[in-house]
């Protein structure tokens, strides 16, 4: 049951933060190793990327790749949370009865590869899906896919199954680090908060403080793996499947830092806590309020 409510809770927060991922996917791909200067900016900061997408490609392109995004969520972060929860619930993360730091950054990261792995074809389709736009403010490659299970079918047709796992090379320490930093500083700062006893010791506020504090730390220490987890699940390939612009994670890295610098890395930072904020805040806060509801009712 941790499993299903674990994805019902990130399902409700994407509907939200949808929109916020089409501009942080565009943003990351914008002057893709190219250096500063060197290449036309469609998108200047995150209100006006909003305001150039729905002009151009109207409301619906603020929700392009909605339905992979959704099915990503259920299940990369139903498989991400339900293994943390159930790592929680056999007390592994407490020493003493304290939350131990270590032990929750290790059962995050471990929760993070199962689901990335789990996820990892369905956040490729959404990426392409997001990129795709009209070509008078299209960046990065532009493939044409029709929707989830048309792009799908033509992967695993040109590619075959593996070609279905492009990409998993980025996506593994991306939601590794990403899910360590978020779960690790959940769990501290839900019982930082308590022992202050700012709020009553059940109350939702407890949940939404911590998320609010886990969102900051996840999106500065995501950032960078993100822009080279969206470069590489969008490059194009050849015939092989190959990539033609990246051999893998650690070359897209060494390259987009080369080119463009340490600012490259972080590229779209402000979208993505505009996305990352507020989707870890409330897939936390969902997350922790249904646990309670079913501890109490089952």
């Amino acid at each position: 049951m941790d499993f299903v409510l674990s994805g019902v809770a990130a399902c409700g927060a994407c509907l939200f933060t949808n929109p916020l991922e089409v501009v942080k996917t565009r943003m990351q791909l914008q002057g893709e190793l190219k250096s500063r200067g060197t290449y036309h900016v469609y998108y200047r900061n995150v209100f006006h990327a909003f305001y150039t997408i729905g002009k151009v490609d109207g409301l619906t392109g603020l929700q392009k790749g909605l339905v992979p995004g959704l099915v990503y969520q259920f299940f990369m972060n139903g498989v991400r949370l339900g293994s943390y929860a159930v790592i929680e619930s056999s007390g592994y993360i407490h020493t003493d009865g304290r939350v131990s730091t270590a032990k929750t950054t290790l059962a995050g990261a471990v929760a993070g590869v199962v689901g990335a792995v789990m996820g990892s074809p369905v956040y490729l389709v959404k990426t392409h899906l997001q990129s795709q736009s009209t070509s008078s403010i299209a960046v990065g490659h532009q493939y044409k896919h029709q929707g989830m299970i048309h792009a799908l079918a033509a992967i695993h047709r040109e590619h075959g199954i593996l070609g279905l796992w492009r990409g998993a090379s980025a996506a593994v320490p991306r939601v590794s680090v990403g899910s360590a930093a978020q779960l690790s500083t959940f769990s501290a700062s839900k019982e930082l908060v308590t022992d202050l006893q700012i709020f009553p010791r059940d109350s939702w506020l407890v949940a939404l403080i911590a998320g609010m504090i886990s969102s900051v730390v996840v999106v500065l220490a995501m950032t960078p793996f993100d822009v080279v987890s969206t470069r590489l699940y969008n490059q194009p390939v050849d015939h092989l499947g190959k990539g033609q612009l990246y051999q893998g994670f650690a070359d897209c890295f060494s390259k987009t830092l080369k080119k463009e610098g340490l600012t490259g890395l972080y590229k779209g930072l402000g979208a993505s806590y505009f996305r990352l904020g507020p989707h870890t805040i409330l897939s936390l806060l969902f997350w922790n309020e249904l646990r309670k509801l079913y501890q109490q009712y089952r």
